[in-house]
């Protein structure tokens, strides 16, 4: 995979009928909700088809094939020389952007969490699945992990509402 393969992609989000299909198959799963005629359609389909982005499943219908950005992501990312020891702690827990596990130790636990903690705005209150599904991303055991963010004061709850009350905060 190389430069041109990123462009084909970058090039098929940059177009309105691809853009429109593309958007229309992740979220309703049907390409005919692109609102586009039958014959945009069918290019815009061959086009994410060529593209790696769709694939057409046995039944004849259309999926996103997600794990093409991955591919891209994985193909351009060369792993920058950690700068910090927070990023060293973050890097040898996370891969691909999951926990491998839930650190033991209390100050790696911290680094972790913290970063984790910056998926909430401050200021908005999150109902407890939406933090679920934000949790989930990061680890199976998303329970655990929202435990661990109430009691070392990164979240706040009150009747099943949650909110970002501790961690850093970007400029």
């Amino acid at each position: 995979m190389n430069d041109e393969a990123i462009r084909q992609v970058l090039g098929l989000l940059y177009q309105e009928d691809t853009l429109r299909t593309l958007a229309a198959l992740t979220l309703h799963g049907d390409p005919e909700e692109s609102g586009l005629g039958k014959e945009a359609l069918r290019r815009a389909l061959d086009r994410l088809e060529r593209g790696g982005l769709a694939v057409r499943d046995d039944d004849g219908g259309w999926t996103v094939r997600r794990e093409r950005f991955r591919e891209l992501l994985h193909t351009t990312a060369r792993p920058a020389e950690p700068s910090s020891p927070e990023e060293k702690v973050l890097r040898s827990f996370l891969v691909d952007g999951r926990l491998r596990a839930i650190p033991t130790k209390r100050d790696k636990q911290l680094i972790v969490l913290n970063y984790i903690a910056q998926v909430f705005e401050p200021g908005i209150r999150y109902p407890e699945k939406e933090v679920d599904v934000a949790l989930r991303a990061f680890h199976d055991d998303f329970a655990a992990l929202r435990r661990y963010l109430v009691d070392e004061g990164m979240l706040s709850r009150e009747n099943n509402v949650y909110w970002r009350s501790g961690g850093s905060v970007e400029p």
